[in-house]
Formats: structure tokens, C-alpha cells, sequence
């Protein structure tokens, strides 16, 4: 099996394709997700460097050219249920905080993206999808362990938060996540 197959069957054996959010053993999301900025924040941050293709042209786009903004950057497959729900309101929020200096973009790790066009159809959703076809940048960057994955970049490209799984009442605490970065100053 392909490690890109394997980090695959991993996500839908962890309950993304379930109705429901995701990983319902273990710790809430929520605590996963303090454990896992824990764990980045005790690590020396990087600014994020990597480069993916947009869809559906494949035009590539370099992350760290958004330096000077928010990103708010949502790791989602066409597979995933939870993913639905999270990316047309993700879209909200990108309208709500453009002028500020939010840039939203949603990081398919489908490996084939034919599935793509019916999904946006069906959630309305515009947003600016980068794909990520054979899970690398999920994987060995990002380290996604769940479906969605809603990692926060600030003004300087480096991961403040990362959350795992999706339910609206999340929205709050990432928009108070989202309110302090564009705050900060950009240097």
C-alpha cells in the first residue's frame, strides 16, 4: 500500500466518513487539538514554505506568499462528511475578514479530483482550492491526523493553531483565534 493510501485509510477508518465528528474515541476534539498546539508551540516554529497547485487550472501557489495575511488553511477530502459542514462556513469567514487580512483556502488531499467539481457544486462553496493529491503536505508537513484539519497560519507563515474535526460550535473559538492574529502586527 502507497503511504498516501495508508494515511487515506487511516483518515476513514478514524470516522471521517461517518455523519458524525470524527476520532469519537479518545480525547474531544477539542483537547486534541490544545495537545497538538502544545506540541507545535514546544517546537521551534518555521514559516511554512511549501508549494501545491491550485484547482483547477494547477497554477502553482506558494503558501509563503501569503506572508502579511491570516490563513486559515483547511485540509478536506470529497469523502469526508464533516468537511460539508466546515468549508461553507469557513467561506463565511473569509468573506467576513478579507478586508482585514484573512485569506481562507481549502487543501484537497484527494488523489483524484474528479469528485471536486460535484462537491463544490453541491456545499456552494468558492473558495480557492489548493491540492495536495498524494497527501504529502498533509502528512509530512502539516502531520493531519483527522478529517478536516483547520491549521491557522499568522502574519509570518507560522502555525498558531491547529484544530482536528469540525462542529459549528467551534466557529467561536477559531474566529477569537482568528481576531487576535489579525491584531498582531504583520512584522
Amino acid at each position: 500500500m502507497r503511504p498516501s493510501h495508508l494515511v487515506l485509510a487511516t483518515l476513514i477508518l478514524s470516522g471521517c466518513a461517518q455523519q458524525k465528528l470524527p476520532a469519537l474515541t479518545g480525547p474531544a476534539p477539542s483537547a486534541r487539538a490544545s495537545t497538538q498546539e502544545a506540541a507545535l508551540a514546544s517546537t521551534e516554529p518555521a514559516p511554512l514554505g511549501f508549494t501545491v497547485k491550485r484547482y483547477p487550472d494547477g497554477e502553482p501557489h506558494a503558501i509563503a506568499s501569503d506572508r502579511g495575511n491570516v490563513v486559515l488553511l483547511d485540509v478536506w477530502a470529497t469523502w469526508c462528511e464533516p468537511c460539508r459542514d466546515a468549508l461553507p462556513m469557513y467561506e463565511n469567514l473569509a468573506k467576513h475578514y478579507a478586508a482585514r487580512g484573512l485569506k481562507v483556502y481549502a487543501l484537497n488531499v484527494d488523489e483524484d479530483t474528479r469528485a471536486i467539481p460535484t462537491f463544490l457544486q453541491e456545499t456552494k462553496v468558492s473558495l480557492p482550492i489548493l491540492l495536495d493529491a498524494n497527501a504529502e503536505i498533509a502528512d509530512k508537513v502539516l502531520r493531519v491526523r483527522a478529517m478536516p484539519t483547520t491549521v491557522i497560519i499568522d502574519r509570518k507563515g507560522m502555525v498558531r493553531y491547529v484544530h482536528e474535526g469540525f462542529a459549528e460550535e467551534f466557529l467561536a473559538k477559531y474566529q477569537s483565534e482568528i481576531e487576535l492574529l489579525l491584531a498582531e502586527p504583520a512584522k
